[in-house]
């Protein structure tokens, strides 16, 4: 995979963005506008931080027009877009990456698609290195916004 242009707004400092949800969605929005596939981004940050949030407003960006749900229970959802397709996997029940086979990782992860993964830690030395990395965590003190770091 090519390298990725970060996008990371004026008001950022040094990758760290401080936003509410109405601010992570627009800021995922942005970036599925400007993805340019192949490209796999990997979300990582503990329960309720707002993956799946951010996943489906990179898929609206991005140009997927149908609803875009948790693949908490399939592991792997695929939706269409004008573009390419766009995989979302979760990878929280996935107990060790050798898992990774059942769910056809391998071919996803070259596929010419978006592709964005929760729980990336789990596939261990299979994420391939070239990825986009967002991390999201809590606030302290301010359980409205959360903290983002990209790239």
């Amino acid at each position: 995979m090519p390298a990725h242009r970060h996008i990371v707004p004026p008001r950022a400092e040094s990758g760290h963005l401080k936003l509410t949800e109405k601010e992570l969605r627009a800021w995922g929005e942005e970036l599925g506008r400007a993805a340019t596939p192949p490209l796999l981004i990997t979300l990582t940050g503990e329960l309720g931080t707002g993956k799946t949030t951010l996943a489906q407003s990179i898929c609206l960006g991005y140009g997927v027009s149908e609803e875009v749900t948790s693949p908490t229970y399939a592991l792997v959802h695929q939706y269409s877009a004008p573009r390419t397709a766009v995989f979302h996997i979760d990878l929280y029940r996935i107990e060790s990456p050798e898992q990774l086979t059942n769910i056809g990782w391998d071919e996803i992860v070259v596929a010419r698609a978006l592709i964005l993964v929760e729980w990336p830690e789990r596939a261990g030395s299979r994420l391939p290195d070239d990825h986009l990395p967002i991390d999201l965590d809590y606030m302290p003190g301010d359980p409205a916004r959360r903290i983002l770091l990209a790239g």
